[in-house]
């Protein structure tokens, strides 16, 4: 019986280790919202590093400060430039993603305006494809970005 728990839990081990980055890998920095007027979108900001040895893959966004959360890039065509909603936004090991105005970002559509004040802190949970997810906050500027 000890032998069968000992395979089983070097099983588990295994299995553990094989599939994407965890949670625990993933670090987030200078994370903000850039909070507009008349409840327009605000656009959420930060730096996604995997400190891991595996890919982490982004899949989607949470916050109560949003009606909804979206994964954006912003890219420029043909002198035009244009936003359009992700699916997944893949960080690769020892690598980081910059969410920065004019590129990658979260939308927040339909913002609380109790919450999304300057000067306040959201929580966010970032959602990952292997099920993981991870919860922190974002400080609220103003649209200077103040």
């Amino acid at each position: 019986m000890h032998l069968l728990r000992s395979i089983s839990a070097a099983l588990l081990i295994t299995l553990a280790g094989s599939g994407a980055a965890h949670a625990a890998d993933v670090v987030i920095t200078n994370a903000w919202f850039r909070a507009l007027p008349a409840g327009l979108p605000a656009g959420g900001y930060f730096v996604l590093g995997n400190t891991g040895t595996r890919a982490a893959t982004l899949s989607s966004a949470s916050s109560p400060a949003c009606a909804q959360l979206m994964l954006h890039r912003s890219i420029e065509t043909g002198g035009m430039s244009r936003m359009m909603m992700v699916r997944t936004i893949r960080i690769l090991p020892h690598h980081h993603v910059v969410f920065r105005p004019g590129g990658d970002h979260l939308m927040c559509m339909h913002p609380d305006p109790l919450k999304m004040k300057p000067g306040s802190r959201v929580a966010v949970t970032l959602d990952f494809t292997d099920g993981t997810k991870t919860a922190t906050s974002f400080i609220v500027r103003n649209a200077l970005g103040q």
